[in-house]
């Protein structure tokens, strides 16, 4: 995680500078090895592995990286929900892992027809669970040689693309154009909306400055987020998923105590407080919201919303837009169902799941974030 002048000005406390000073080498460290697979991308012969390559980059909840696949029959990959990667307290119905699984789908369809290759896919062959996903298989995936097939001109921007969770310019407005532009990227069967409208911003950065802090607030999805805090590049490194706080100022608080799983936990800690307090900043600058709606919440349904924003983020990158998933007010535990029923009220008043939520705005570049290598994440058979 990059960190911004008003994040450091809320953390860093006397001494932390001079303290970054003394320890030298170590905290200038960057996680070299968990950024690699963005790099190797693109430099695979066999072409399911060309694929994979990209499709390991595209955005997840938490950065779980919540994908298994099996490469044992030629010309075919069969992908796998990791069930030990789940969210159980925020994602109880596994949904947003889904969203991820789509995600993943998309960018790896997008990369075989960049090589030329059409990929007929059957969603959930052997069947699938509303409740909570399982061991069946998500996806099937046919590699096929076809001259016919097409280029997706978004794919040229899979290698910029991030989830941006730095503050915006809020100087400089985005134009109402840019909506009408982005929504041409959703696939089928997914409604898109959106607003930059000064009114509509300001409500939706009230609901989902208070929804976050719900999550923070509450103990065990709070904790649920603490336990993948990957503090410094030693442990982004050897543990390339979940939340990555690594970079000069995070290396240095680690070091000296100031910033520790232990003390993000304790909530009358430094670390607690001034963590909230950057989080909720970053929905105050939201410059405009975008969203995704699917008439029914069914597995097939939460696959295309994943399918649609992916495209959604790859068309923000196009116009140079940063965009942030929001998706704490859409997580359907017990202390969110107020606010839930809130923003459905709000964006589907006609029935219908909201699928992901997000702010956009113009932002500062920021780093890719750290991925498994490939071949941690095919099955050994």
């Amino acid at each position: 995680m990059n960190i911004t002048r008003r994040k450091t000005l809320a953390l860093i406390g006397g001494g932390v500078i001079a303290a970054a000073t003394a320890t030298g080498y170590a905290v200038t460290r960057a996680p070299d090895k968990a950024t690699l697979p963005w790099s190797l991308a693109g430099t695979y012969t066999d072409p399911r592995k060309q694929a994979l390559s990209y499709a390991l980059l595209a955005p997840n909840p938490h950065n779980r990286q919540p994908w298994i696949v099996d490469l044992s029959v030629d010309h075919e990959i069969t992908l796998f929900a990791d069930i030990d990667k789940l969210l159980p307290e925020t994602d109880p119905l596994n949904r947003q892992i889904t969203v991820g699984l789509g995600c993943f789908l998309e960018v790896m369809r997008m990369a075989a027809a960049q090589d030329g290759y059409r990929i007929d896919l059957q969603l959930f062959p052997d069947g699938q669970n509303d409740s909570h996903l399982d061991t069946r298989p998500i996806a099937r995936a046919v590699f096929v040689k076809d001259p016919a097939q097409k280029p997706d001109p978004l794919f040229q921007h899979v290698m910029s693309r991030r989830s941006n969770k730095e503050p915006f310019d809020i100087a400089r407005p985005v134009a109402p154009n840019a909506l009408s532009k982005i929504e041409t990227a959703i696939l089928e069967d997914i409604q898109f909306g959106g607003s930059v409208d000064p009114q509509d911003i300001a409500e939706l950065r009230e609901l989902t400055h208070v929804a976050l802090k719900i999550e923070v607030e509450t103990p065990r999805t709070y904790q649920e987020s603490v336990e993948l805090f990957r503090i410094g590049h030693r442990e982004v490194n050897a543990n390339p998923d979940g939340i990555d706080f690594s970079g000069p100022l995070f290396e240095t608080l680690h070091l000296t105590g100031m910033f520790s799983r232990e003390t993000a936990s304790d909530t009358s800690s430094t670390a607690y407080k001034s963590g909230l307090d950057a989080v909720l900043a970053n929905t105050d600058t939201a410059m405009g919201h975008v969203w995704l709606v699917s008439n029914t919440n069914t597995r097939l349904d939460q696959i295309k919303a994943g399918q649609s924003w992916v495209r959604l983020n790859l068309s923000t990158t196009a116009l140079g837009l940063g965009l942030q998933p929001l998706s704490q007010v859409l997580q359907e535990y017990p202390e969110m169902g107020t606010e839930y029923q809130t923003i459905h009220n709000l964006l589907a008043p006609n029935g219908g799941t909201v699928q992901m939520l997000g702010r956009i705005g113009y932002g500062r570049q920021v780093a890719p974030s750290p991925r498994w290598p490939l071949e941690a994440k095919i099955a050994q058979t």
